[in-house]
């Protein structure tokens, strides 16, 4: 079963925001589902959940194309379901099974589906924008119309190399997008506390990128940002730097709590004023294409789909040899 596209083309932005509400809903439950399957040892390994990020993977890859890439971090199911990727190949690679997207080999950090331009996710920080540097590198070298984007947490904004890929493609002006995912916290540290100068946009500036910062809760928002910067990288004017403030509600990894180092509160105002799905279906009920008990619908629509997800990985068998 093939995931809701997040970048079906529409020419009516209403229709186009229902795809991102399915999708935002879909990447929810599945990722719940994931981290409810890894405490009971049915996914090894562990997974790391984005739940409350998933405007920032819907917004983006709703811009792209098919032919234009994605490379993702360590964190990286709401990227992959967002350019496409089948939830039942995801389910089955987090499970280890034959079935999965990297045959059972690669597990929660290491997808790959090149048919949908989704050209790998890793655990070294930073290295997404290494990956991508070298696509955006062969786009330009080869005359092709695309572009591709790296996706990073805040912690990357203070690791060397995310730097040295990012001046590189400053000064060869390619067609890059970076997407710094910035959730406030680099596993438990904040990362205010941690980063001299105050602004990452500034930081990315210094280099030579057009860089900005964007409510990484607000889909639309999101997705106006991805649209001027692809036609930016389109037209041969560099790369963009991305800042999309955005928040997860668990911890780093499944299973770890969070009470150590965030206050209710915080979490509490995240959950209740900020959540990107609620404010998704906000904007839709605006709009007049959201009608009362639709979003129960979609809901559980999305269930479905994660239930399927489920029961194929459970069926599925496992890899003959490693």
């Amino acid at each position: 079963m093939s995931a809701p596209s997040a970048n079906a083309p529409s020419t009516d932005i209403s229709e186009q925001a229902l795809g991102w509400l399915r999708t935002m809903l879909l990447i929810r439950r599945f990722e719940e589902r994931a981290e409810q399957l890894t405490m009971r040892g049915k996914i090894p390994g562990g997974v790391h959940p984005a739940v409350g990020q998933e405007a920032t993977a819907v917004g983006v890859a709703a811009a792209l194309t098919v032919q234009d890439t994605v490379s993702a971090p360590h964190r990286g199911h709401h990227h992959a379901l967002a350019k496409g990727m089948s939830p039942d190949g995801l389910m089955a690679e987090l499970y280890g099974k034959a079935t999965g997207v990297s045959q059972g080999r690669g597990g929660s950090m290491h997808l790959a589906g090149f048919d949908i331009g989704f050209i790998g996710s890793n655990g070294i920080v930073g290295a997404a924008v290494g990956i991508a540097l070298g696509d955006a590198f062969a786009a330009k070298f080869r005359g092709e119309h695309r572009i591709a984007v790296a996706f990073f947490g805040d912690g990357g904004i203070n690791t060397g190399r995310t730097w040295e890929f990012l001046n590189l493609a400053s000064a060869w002006e390619l067609p890059l997008v970076a997407v710094c995912e910035n959730n406030l916290y680099a596993v438990e540290t904040p990362t205010a506390s941690v980063s001299g100068g105050g602004s990452m946009t500034q930081r990315a500036e210094s280099f030579g990128l057009t860089a900005l910062s964007v409510d990484g809760q607000d889909v639309f928002a999101v997705y106006e940002a991805a649209v001027a910067a692809r036609e930016r990288a389109i037209a041969g004017n560099g790369p963009t730097f991305i800042e999309a403030r955005t928040y997860r509600y668990s911890g780093h990894g499944s299973g770890e709590g969070v009470g150590a180092y965030r206050s209710a509160a915080e979490i509490a105002d995240w959950r209740e004023a900020r959540d990107p799905i609620t404010r998704c279906a906000g904007r839709l009920r605006e709009m007049g294409a959201l009608a009362e008990g639709d979003l129960e619908v979609l809901d559980k629509r999305a269930t479905e789909i994660v239930d399927a997800a489920v029961l194929f990985a459970e069926e599925s068998p496992w890899p003959e040899t490693f």
